[in-house]
């Protein structure tokens, strides 16, 4: 689907508008972003994550030259609906999305939990998935992936107790570069001052834990199946989820080439966003 029209185009993602479509009877709240016309990059967010959880320098270096489009989960920030408990289920529901767009096309970014429903889409729908980049995520079945809601409850304590934002601990080390690159991060997310999402309720982040911890227990899916071409990347101290699942996910995957930063933790394509950014632009762009 051509989404042409006499708007202009919009390249900064914190100027990007709210829009709203609705599938299956679920309302889905979506932005987008660069020019119109051809294969849209749909971006897939991660556990707890609404549409203001995306870094601005990495949405917008891809939208220089893609269509970029961004969206809320069923039941999470302005989309209604309840999570699903399976990440199976929430593949459907993203498909459901893209497919009301009008898309039958599309390549797709994901961090964490969105490359979990991304690797579901892929199995479920792989004619509809050109290019594939997973970040900070891991395969189904993945050694200790089921661990992750023990980490993510932790590190939300150790925030609480510093009055900080949980994804500093979650995403960076607490190094000097990491304290200072989770800053740094936190400040760009904010650079969208009208307009925001909603945050995710409790109930719906205790559902994709859950959902997160079947797919860690789940059988291993055949990654030897997918032909898309795909981008890996992860920091080399993911907490959350172990960087060696990345170095998983590129052995199974013919078509895959592997990024690892160095002393950097599960947002270290974040930390690492003026390297990162430009890379995926590419990748995506060819």
């Amino acid at each position: 689907m051509n989404r042409s029209g006499t708007e202009p185009i919009i390249t900064s993602y914190a100027q990007a508008p709210t829009h709203t479509i609705t599938a299956n009877g679920v309302s889905y709240a979506y932005r987008e972003l660069g020019p119109r016309g051809g294969i849209p990059v749909i971006f897939f967010v991660h556990l707890a994550a609404t549409l203001d959880n995306w870094d601005p320098r990495i949405v917008d270096s891809i939208a220089a030259n893609r269509h970029v489009i961004t969206f809320d989960n069923k039941g999470v920030g302005a989309s209604t609906g309840q999570v699903p408990d399976t990440i199976e289920e929430m593949a459907e529901d993203a498909y459901a999305f893209i497919t009301a767009l009008g898309f039958d096309a599309i390549d797709v970014f994901s961090f964490s939990l969105g490359g979990m429903v991304a690797q579901a889409l892929v199995s479920a729908h792989p004619e509809l998935v050109r290019k594939l980049v997973l970040t900070g995520t891991g395969p189904k079945g993945g050694k200790d992936m089921d661990k992750v809601a023990g980490t993510t409850y932790y590190d939300i304590v150790r925030a609480a107790l510093t009055r900080s934002d949980p994804k500093e601990f979650l995403f960076f080390n607490r190094d000097t570069d990491g304290k200072r690159a989770a800053k740094a991060f936190i400040k760009r997310l904010e650079e969208r001052a009208e307009n925001r999402d909603a945050a995710i309720k409790i109930k719906a982040f205790r559902t994709q834990l859950k959902a997160i911890k079947t797919w860690g227990r789940g059988t291993a899916a055949d990654l030897g199946r997918y032909t898309q071409p795909t981008l890996i990347a992860n920091g080399d101290n993911d907490r959350m989820v172990p960087s060696v699942l990345s170095e998983d996910l590129h052995r199974r995957i013919k078509a895959s080439e592997l990024i690892i930063y160095p002393n950097s933790g599960h947002g270290g394509i974040f930390q690492f966003h003026e390297k990162f950014a430009p890379v995926a632009t590419k990748f995506l762009t060819n």
